[in-house]
């Protein structure tokens, strides 16, 4: 492992909840609350005034205004602030009015983002006929993203993962029948065909009946790669054929499993054997979401196991240089935590994701490098405020236009 992470600072939890920021319940301390309540109000000031020198013509989640949208109407469900969704509905009109119009269709990168936010925010401010249109063009990309000979690749960030997110997003937020489940298992049967076919191309099947690239490299992280297919495909019900997902997706987890470094990490690529990344999208801090749902789905304790070993690896090397965003940042990297604190409920993962919040409260005084796009969603410090109100709920917090 090289330094692309700082030396981490904090000692690790104790057992005592006298140095803790919470209580023996996982309820945060009033003062641990107000200076989160102070730090997001803060950075909201500095990221409002750095957005207006922004792209206007970047309408994704991920470097664009539905991001912005995004944050704005999670804000909302944090506080109950009126104004927040006004500026939620501002900021996704925005995106709106430069789409990609390409053949761009996921929540992160492409135009499907956009139409699912704006639906959603539409939805609450009962503007009910808006949000049926934006939902309809939605939907009206679906036949494009189930066709198997298309070019599409199957990942989160540009391919069908990335649409079908879109489609759980809505249903998140508006009540699970508002997108019905067959749509969702269309995408997922395209994806599970395309890995097969990959899987039998590449002469691999026995190890990994599913195989998946994007650029011609077999990426293993949550965002490009392997983990971030799998999570998905382990969902209840979004294979409608439950065999197929104990046959074809479970051997498929397992060879992700033996790729693991000893040092609990994970390559970025099949084949690539420099273990350096501890970011969401490549390495553990993504792997773990694929892990944990696989130990939920089919109960085997060794995926409990290296999703625990992963947390080891993101509270050792998560406090990164490249700053405090959720692609590759602090913030994005506490959400393993979370993750591991929902499922386990041990305190100590909480507390590590409360010391990463001191460290992201410290915004700019680490020496981090800034991002190229410093007040976006998944790059700069809105990613970063959407980290740091989420951990006043933790138990309902996750991983922005990623978790289910």
């Amino acid at each position: 492992m090289d330094s692309r992470a700082l030396k981490n600072p904090y000692p690790d939890f104790d057992g005592s909840y006298a140095s803790a920021p919470f209580d023996s319940q996982g309820k945060l301390t009033a003062e641990f609350s107000e200076r989160l309540n102070n730090n997001i109000y803060e950075l909201l000031e500095a990221m409002e005034r750095g957005l207006r020198s922004a792209d206007a013509k970047d309408c994704t989640t991920y470097t664009g205004w539905t991001g912005i949208s995004l944050l704005y109407l999670r804000l909302h469900s944090v506080f109950s602030v009126p104004s927040f969704l006004q500026k939620s509905l501002e900021y996704v009109n925005q995106s709106l009015k430069c789409l990609t119009r390409r053949h761009d269709v996921t929540f992160l990168c492409g135009d499907a983002g956009p139409l699912a936010v704006a639906a959603v925010v539409c939805y609450r401010l009962q503007r009910v006929q808006e949000a049926d249109e934006y939902i309809n063009r939605l939907l009206h990309m679906h036949k494009d993203v189930v066709t198997v000979s298309g070019r599409l690749p199957d990942e989160l960030l540009y391919g069908r993962m990335g649409y079908l997110y879109s489609l759980v997003f809505i249903n998140q937020q508006l009540g699970q029948e508002r997108i019905p489940l067959q749509y969702i298992q269309q995408i997922s049967e395209a994806v599970m065909a395309s890995g097969q076919h990959l899987g039998k191309k590449l002469h691999i099947q026995n190890q990994s009946p599913l195989m998946y690239e994007w650029y011609q490299e077999k990426y293993v992280g949550a965002a490009h790669g392997l983990a971030g297919i799998y999570y998905f495909l382990m969902q209840p019900g979004f294979v409608s054929v439950e065999e197929e997902v104990s046959r074809l997706v479970k051997p498929s987890v397992d060879y992700v499993c033996r790729l693991r470094f000893p040092s609990g990490n994970y390559p970025p690529c099949v084949g690539d054997d420099r273990d350096l990344l501890v970011h969401w999208c490549h390495g553990s801090p993504g792997v773990v979401y694929m892990l944990l749902q696989a130990y939920k789905r089919f109960g085997v304790p060794q995926y409990l196991e290296d999703a625990l070993q992963c947390g080891e690896v993101v509270w050792r090397y998560g406090l990164l240089k490249k700053g405090y965003g959720l692609c590759h940042g602090a913030a994005g990297n506490a959400y393993a935590f979370i993750a591991l604190y929902r499922q386990t409920h041990d305190p100590k993962h909480l507390y590590r994701a409360c010391m990463f919040a001191d460290w992201c409260m410290n915004y700019g005084k680490h020496g981090c490098r800034t991002p190229d796009t410093p007040f976006s969603l998944f790059e700069g410090m809105a990613g970063t405020i959407y980290f740091l109100a989420d951990l006043l709920q933790p138990m309902t917090a996750k991983f922005p236009a990623f978790e289910v």
